[in-house]
């Protein structure tokens, strides 16, 4: 950069900062101040660097990746947000901290209210996960342009009092459970989901969870379903002379009524923005959910 710190304009610091190359007389620390350092990762990285067809790698050879400012953009207002792991055989949201820096095995949801955890916690958006994503081995593999992007939030659920109180009902007391067994989220839901765990604690965590998922259902008008919805344990396939593990699930017909009314809702809403000129509509060989699974 062939300019003084001191006379570069605001957006020539922000795009120098965000490019990693700044002038000579930049008054902040560089790279160049860890010599040792930076000399290792010239003599490794560099010229594996070169050699890869992303320009951004090529070019900002000294990056671990690339940055992924409007992530960080997003939540940098935001103390806490919700995330989970990307692939997981659980699902497990958790609070986790805005100021992070998050790896790729993150997803993380730009959301900061106790209704947004009921939702995505919820088994509705957690059946709708599983039936979009792929899997690695026997684990969900959330991918978010397939899971998240298409799925129909129920309207003004941020400000729905009463899913408020549910997620912060369940989210208070499956956080003592893991501080009073000093467990962490995978062995809580192995808990939760094996059929002989009936400890008092393990028997409330399913009830809230069940008021949770009636909450959300209700968000959604169906109180019909939130009548009928009882979770039952479900075995699941085994590998050869294991015993066969169980989830705690809705039953099939359950489910499937749950994703025919999603599928529905998604149609009517995305017909509208398109009536609305919001959106282009599908193209002739394309379904509501696009080329790529994103809603249309």
């Amino acid at each position: 950069m062939a300019k003084s710190w001191a006379a570069v304009t605001k957006r020539e610091c922000e795009e120098a900062l965000r490019n990693g190359i700044v002038p000579s007389d930049y008054p902040g620390p560089v790279a160049a101040d860890w010599s040792d350092l930076l000399s290792i990762a010239e003599a490794r990285v560099r010229p594996m660097r070169a050699l890869d067809n992303r320009s951004a790698y090529r070019n900002n050879w000294w990056r671990y990746a690339e940055r992924r400012s409007g992530l960080y953009t997003t939540i940098a207002p935001l103390e806490w947000v919700l995330s989970i792991s990307r692939v997981s055989p659980q699902w497990a949201v958790a609070w986790t901290r805005g100021d992070a820096i998050y790896a790729d095995s993150n997803v993380v949801f730009a959301f900061s209210t106790f209704s947004s955890f009921a939702v995505l916690q919820s088994r509705i958006h957690e059946h709708w996960a599983r039936f979009f994503s792929s899997t690695l081995e026997d684990r969900l593999r959330y991918a978010p342009s397939d899971c998240f992007r298409t799925f129909p939030f129920p309207e003004n659920f941020e400000t729905d009092v009463t899913l408020e109180a549910a997620g912060a009902t369940y989210h208070t007391f499956r956080a003592q459970l893991m501080i009073d067994r000093n467990e962490g989220l995978t062995k809580t839901y192995n808990h939760f989901h094996a059929r002989g765990q009936n400890a008092p604690d393990i028997s409330r965590l399913r009830a809230l969870h069940a008021d949770m998922d009636a909450a959300v259902l209700r968000a959604y008008g169906w109180d019909d379903l939130a009548t009928r919805a009882r979770p039952e344990f479900i075995e699941q396939d085994a590998d050869e002379g294991k015993p066969p593990k169980t989830r705690l699930d809705w039953p099939a017909e359950i489910k499937d009524e749950v994703l025919a009314r999603l599928l529905a809702l998604n149609a009517t809403r995305a017909a509208a923005e398109r009536a609305a000129g919001l959106t282009a509509a599908p193209a002739d060989d394309e379904d509501e959910f696009g080329p790529e699974g994103e809603a249309a």
